[in-house]
């Protein structure tokens, strides 16, 4: 199997200070992109930092015999992204990847949240994928080249006790990252997900010791770099831990036709509810268009029927 390259190519690494982004650019860099390590260096809850972490993650890339650069914008910040873009055309003059990664937590049961807690995570964690995505997306378009990551997380697909904020901006990326892939087709723009489990230091205080220890952030990237290579899928949402990998997908019930008019009732939908629960043939859908087919075909079965 040949090696996966990408000399020649800038990618872009939000969050990248440490954790999951730290190693994600060094392995980017170790095959030869460009890197720009993008991180504001703020604490967990997103309270204001330093910048010190992208600097250091540069010296290291720069010590591999690598290229890189550090910024310290802020992914929530239009001003702050459109000074990423430009200092990385300025000084590459491309982009072909963005590995969307930064990301705080606001942990706490819904009877506690607030709306701002909220808003902070949805500003950082989606808003902030949406704002350098959209930035850099004509560049991508003209290049006729793009590979984007979004980062999702469990919580987004299967729900967590006090990350309610969380997984709900962690499921939009999944919408995001839906709909992109149909947009960026033609373009040759892919766009794919990772959901990792990983030693962080957003999941340091969630995990005991020994399970941190066999959740290396570096046992996700191997898989990361799969989803932004030559030949990458796309609408690929990947779940990463402790060196195992599965493919996560939203499916669907064949369901039943249950009624119209005054057969239809609350009632008639009770009757027929084991056969619509019923989970020993599902489906998948491509795009909005093929899961509205399915009703008309089922519509359509009936009337033969």
């Amino acid at each position: 199997m040949s090696e996966i390259r990408f000399d020649g190519k800038t990618a872009i690494v939000t969050g990248a200070g440490g954790g999951l982004g730290r190693c994600h650019a060094l392995e980017l860099a170790r095959r030869g992109a460009n890197v720009v390590v993008n991180d504001l260096g703020p604490a967990m809850d997103g309270s204001q930092g330093t910048s010190d972490g992208a600097k250091d993650v540069v010296e290291e890339i720069r010590a591999l015999g690598g290229t890189a650069i550090a910024n310290g914008s802020s992914v929530a910040d239009d001003a702050g992204v459109k000074k990423m873009i430009d200092d990385t055309m300025s000084e590459f003059g491309r982009i072909d990847i963005i590995i969307a990664n930064a990301g705080i937590l606001r942990d706490k049961s819904f009877a506690k949240l607030t709306v701002g807690d909220f808003d902070i995570i949805l500003d950082v964690h989606l808003m902030g994928t949406v704002k350098p995505f959209m930035a850099a997306w004509d560049i991508m378009k003209e290049q006729q080249y793009g590979r984007l990551v979004v980062t999702t997380s469990s919580t987004g697909l299967y729900g967590n006790f006090g990350q309610a904020n969380y997984g709900a901006a962690k499921l939009g990326l999944v919408g995001l990252m839906n709909t992109l892939k149909q947009e960026g087709a033609k373009y040759n723009i892919k766009v794919n997900a990772v959901c990792p489990v990983a030693a962080t230091a957003m999941t340091e205080n969630l995990m005991p010791p020994a399970l941190l220890e066999a959740l290396k952030p570096e046992y996700v990237t191997p898989g990361v770099m799969n989803l932004v290579k030559e030949d990458a899928p796309t609408g690929t949402i990947l779940s990463c831990a402790a060196g195992g990998f599965s493919i996560a997908q939203i499916r669907e019930t064949k369901g039943a036709f249950v009624g119209t008019g005054d057969a239809l009732t609350a009632e008639a939908v009770a009757a027929k509810w084991d056969e619509i629960a019923d989970d020993s043939e599902l489906q998948a859908f491509d795009n909005g268009s093929g899961h509205t087919g399915h009703f008309i075909r089922m519509i359509q079965d009936a009337r033969k029927g």
